[in-house]
């Protein structure tokens, strides 16, 4: 623990970035392995390796729902949870991880009926064809029986890194991801299990997550323990952590749709070896997400500290320092995908006609990766500063608002192939969402600095009076 409780107001905010940053970064990369492992496998399978990973492929939005669902609880309970533990009022908290905790459940529950019941003709809707639905059929029947294990890891975990145990929450993914790794090849190759191993290592996997948060949460080593007491659904408790996670939820469940508009899209243009790609390009795209994430979640108590100081210096500070290791990794990472696009597409795939087409779909889609940097910076210190609303705006803009008409618009409007045009999409929103992005955080960032100054004013002339 730190003993210098105002360590983030006083230390060098270069040396105090390396030290938040290097652990979240570390459990997005290991988070990172654990999503696209199983996309890694299973694009090997002899004979049917790419139809297969085609089929997964198209799973992705139906996960991605899955774990936005975790956010309602996870995301907006967890901070509540610290609220209360700050505030002297431990009773409050752990009744609020208790209600969390039974919510997960109810959950859980209901996704897996309608997971069970609907896979088929949600996967047919989400872009699967005739000849890659059998394999989406087969990993979701089994990946639904482990919902509650998805669910009740990622919503219970936050509750035990917002208690200050960072490390017991990056080793909940590091153990959920090394038994993935290994189980993987095991179930698919050893046992000839195919799709279906994939899904159950996947599930075992996080059964095992899922035991070592709860074993955590019901333990003596945590602060908030969860209590037969407070397992009584109050809605008082509940209804504003779900109203914290909404935001959460909304940003995770969008990537669905916009999964769903991409896959449609390229099914009626280019087939199944298009979906197929797309499954890669989405898969490549976290190699920038994640490590992005965990840099903007390393700085952000640095800028919210500050900012609630009136420290303007070290606010700007830590902004400009976030902002260039954005940069540095998303251009690094542009670079490397532009010059050995064959070398990523070939991580998940053996098929060479995939390859050769996802080499050309890797260089459209990834162009202007090198400013997401830049969109990433702004965008969380937008949260860090409070403010929620143009964090929320910003990626609404990218997602709604410019990324899914161009999907649509793109391949009428452009003289170059129509498969090729939905691809284009990407890049088109990402630099018209830059350029948005940056002019609104130049206004409104040194607006909320310029009102932080005034709230001092009035305390400094109040301090010197005494």
């Amino acid at each position: 623990m730190e003993t210098n409780k105002n360590f983030l107001g006083t230390e060098p905010v270069g040396k105090l970035l390396l030290k938040l940053a290097l652990p979240t970064v570390t459990a997005q990369i290991i988070n990172m392995l654990y999503n696209i492992v199983d996309r890694i496998y299973i694009g090997h399978i002899p004979d049917v390796g790419s139809l297969a990973l085609t089929g997964v492929g198209v799973c992705m939005p139906l996960i991605m729902i899955v774990t936005a669902f975790s956010s309602f609880a996870g995301y907006g309970g967890a901070p509540r949870a610290s609220i209360f533990m700050g505030k002297g009022d431990p009773d409050s908290a752990e009744k609020t991880l208790g209600n969390c905790f039974v919510v997960q459940i109810i959950i859980s529950l209901l996704l897996t009926g309608a997971l069970l019941l609907w896979n088929r003709d949600l996967l047919l809707a989400f872009g699967a064809s005739e000849n890659t639905i059998s394999y989406g059929v087969e990993y979701m029947n089994i990946y639904a029986l482990g919902t509650i294990f998805v669910q009740l890891t990622l919503g219970m975990n936050a509750f035990i890194t917002a208690q200050g145990f960072a490390k017991t929450g990056m080793l909940s993914v590091l153990i959920g991801a090394v038994v993935n790794i290994v189980l993987d090849p095991i179930l698919i190759f050893g046992l000839h299990m195919g799709v279906r191993g994939a899904a159950l290592a996947t599930i075992l996997s996080q059964a095992i997550s899922c035991g070592w948060v709860l074993l955590f949460l019901f333990g003596k080593k945590t602060h908030l323990r969860i209590k037969k007491e407070h397992l009584r659904l109050r809605a008082k408790v509940v209804l504003p952590a779900f109203a914290l996670g909404s935001s959460v939820f909304v940003q995770q469940a969008s990537e669905s749709v916009i999964s769903v508009c991409f896959n449609s899209s390229l099914l009626r243009y280019g087939g199944d070896v298009a979906v197929g790609a797309m499954t890669i390009l989405t898969s490549v795209m976290q190699f920038a997400m994640l490590p992005l994430q965990g840099l903007g979640q390393g700085a952000q108590p640095i800028i919210s500290y500050n900012y609630g100081a009136g420290n303007g210096e070290r606010v700007k500070s830590a902004f400009w320092l976030l902002l260039k290791a954005d940069m540095c990794y998303s251009t690094l990472l542009w670079l490397l995908v532009l010059l050995f696009p064959q070398g990523f597409a070939a991580m998940f795939t053996a098929d060479a006609q995939l390859i050769a087409f996802t080499k050309t779909a890797l260089r459209i889609y990834i162009a202007c990766l090198l400013l997401f940097g830049i969109q990433m910076a702004c965008q969380m210190t937008f949260t860090s500063i409070g403010y929620a609303k143009a964090s929320i705006v910003v990626a609404v803009m990218r997602k709604f608002i410019l990324l899914i008409p161009l999907i649509y618009i793109l391949p009428v409007i452009l003289p170059i192939d129509k498969t090729w045009a939905v691809y284009a999409a990407e890049p088109v929103a990402d630099f018209l969402a830059v350029t948005f992005t940056s002019i609104l955080f130049t206004f409104q960032f040194k607006k909320a600095l310029r009102q932080m100054n005034e709230k001092r004013k009035p305390q400094a002339i109040q301090s010197k009076s005494e």
